[in-house]
């Protein structure tokens, strides 16, 4: 029996996925500094600085802070270290208009772009019948904001499942598990899920008993690992349906 013919629904993850972000994470720090007439920060010192007051805050406030902190004390944590880390540190008020820009603006369409075949495949799975859920470790506004203001609406999918809404995150197989009561409670060898990271996406998908397959849309170093370790990978969504459709993935 073909895979397709089997399928209730597909869930999706969303960055790296549906869509991208454009640019560079100093490109919006800088915009946000000369705004107040502060120079532009040094962009590399700044991603260093991020990517350690992110991995930080994740570690002590997972899920974006769900239940601990609201979401906007949560990234003003974690931005203000970010600018300490690059060695930044401005003053409360000078801080909190800059943080103010930053917030907004990685709360609206501006950073993102979707990739070109997700809205077509999205429609194309609806239009065969089946559920299409999101799954992904983002925070509420991806689902009341950024999504609807890139065009990707309630329209293009049916539930959503965002860590930060719900206090689960991947890699935690229970955020899988709570996409299948989203979709009706159906079995999970009837949902297929497709992703870009084998440890978030892939291997906790299967655990559940999943069908999943990876996208390597920047072709990355690591998809040789994960066509060795057994995954299907593929370069892009118009090429999961082709696959679908052919009929050549069986269960």
């Amino acid at each position: 029996m073909s895979l397709l013919s089997k399928l209730r629904c597909i869930t999706v993850d969303v960055t790296g996925t549906l869509i991208a972000y454009k640019g560079e994470l100093g490109d919006y720090y800088c915009m946000a500094a000369k705004a107040i007439g502060l120079p532009c920060p040094d962009y590399t010192r700044v991603h260093e600085g991020f990517k350690l007051a992110y991995t930080d805050m994740a570690h002590k406030y997972p899920c974006f802070g769900f239940s601990k902190m609201s979401n906007i004390v949560w990234w003003k944590t974690c931005v203000r270290d970010s600018f300490v880390k690059a060695g930044y540190d401005y003053d409360e008020e000078t801080f909190e208009k800059v943080f103010r820009r930053i917030y907004s603006t990685f709360g609206s369409a501006a950073p993102y772009s979707v990739f070109q075949d997700s809205r077509p495949f999205l429609r194309w799975a609806r239009e065969k019948g089946l559920i299409v859920g999101l799954v992904s470790n983002a925070e509420y506004r991806y689902q009341e904001v950024i999504l609807p203001a890139l065009g990707l609406n309630k329209g293009e999918w049916d539930f959503g499942v965002f860590s930060g809404m719900e206090g689960i995150e991947k890699p935690d197989p229970r955020i899988y598990k709570l996409a299948l009561e989203r979709a009706g409670n159906i079995a999970p060898e009837e949902v297929l899920h497709i992703g870009d990271s084998m440890r978030k996406d892939y291997v906790p998908a299967k655990s559940i008993g999943m069908h999943a397959l990876l996208l390597d849309r920047f072709k990355t170093e690591a998809a040789k690992d994960w066509r060795e370790a057994g995954a299907v990978v593929l370069p892009d969504l118009v090429s999961v349906q082709q696959l679908l459709e052919s009929d050549k993935l069986k269960c």
